[in-house]
């Protein structure tokens, strides 16, 4: 208990300076004349981001015994523009994903809950990182409110292509949500480790970005042996994270606009991503065993 409680108070001091430095320079940003000052900004913001990642992990080496099993980040620059999908199991998968990518891609964003934008500090500093926030709205609310149906696939679309701008690294989770064994047998999902994929998130990225994405990286996330719960990884409790990454060759028909449209293209892109999770249950069958 004393080692996670040690924990939680370095990583919250670690958030508290760097927050505080990017939500500053965050304000410096909104008063900027030009669209190149504003873009130095960003640029300057995710540098401190970047050093908050190092603190993160600097602090992991410290207190935790935890191994970590890294491999398949190759070819990757740091000026360049990457789409990460990954599967979801806890929210130590953040900290995971940042430590694997740290010192080779540019800061990652992902895709936030707008409730997430109220949150003192981080929300702003995320804000201020132009991570994507996306509303969520309930099936009652879209029947009385036909207009908002795909909102937030529309609001991923124009986030995306602001970031032809600057160097980033884009992550999704392509369930949508972490696993849990309730869902999976919610979802009756054909895999043994893995809830269905969405592929609008993803799709819209792709189509977005386009001719500037590098790359598309399919990363496998494990936690041998655990119930990785945050607390079970500040207490010193998960042993070994395993990370395996693969570099994805994506058709080119998939970074087109069809592929967030209704079509053929549209299911092709659905199946093609529904094989890379058949494949990816099949690696955790390894990993896990």
């Amino acid at each position: 208990m004393l080692r996670g409680l040690a924990t939680i108070v370095l990583l919250l001091l670690n958030m508290l300076l760097w927050g505080t430095l990017i939500l500053l320079a965050g304000l410096v940003k909104l008063v900027m004349p030009t669209k190149p000052s504003r873009t130095r900004i960003v640029l300057a913001l995710s540098w401190l981001a970047e050093r908050w990642v190092g603190g993160n992990d600097a602090i992991f080496d410290l207190m935790l015994p935890t191994k970590w099993d890294i491999s398949g980040i190759d070819d990757v620059r740091h000026d360049g523009h990457y789409l990460i999908i990954s599967n979801h199991i806890s929210w130590v998968d953040i900290f995971a994903l940042f430590r694997a990518f740290h010192g080779h891609a540019a800061f990652i964003r992902f895709f936030l809950k707008h409730q997430l934008i109220w949150a003192p500090i981080v929300g702003q500093a995320c804000a201020a990182l132009e991570f994507p926030f996306m509303r969520r709205y309930s099936p009652e609310y879209l029947e009385k409110h036909p207009e908002k149906r795909g909102r937030d696939l529309e609001t991923a679309r124009r986030l995306c292509r602001r970031y032809r701008f600057i160097p980033v690294a884009i992550l999704n989770f392509v369930e949508g949500t972490r696993f849990s064994r309730d869902k999976h047998a919610d979802q009756d999902s054909p895999y043994r480790h893995l809830l269905r994929p969405r592929a609008g998130g993803v799709a819209f990225a792709l189509a977005s970005l386009g001719e500037y994405l590098d790359a598309m990286f399919d990363v496998t996330l494990a936690y041998p042996g655990h119930d990785a719960t945050m607390w079970a990884f500040v207490s010193g409790k998960v042993d070994k994270v395993t990370i395996r990454a693969r570099r994805l060759d994506v058709p080119a028909e998939f970074m087109t606009s069809a592929v967030t449209e209704p079509g053929d293209v549209r299911e092709r892109f659905k199946a093609w991503l529904e094989q890379r999770w058949h494949e990816k249950d099949a690696e955790l069958d390894a990993l896990l065993c």
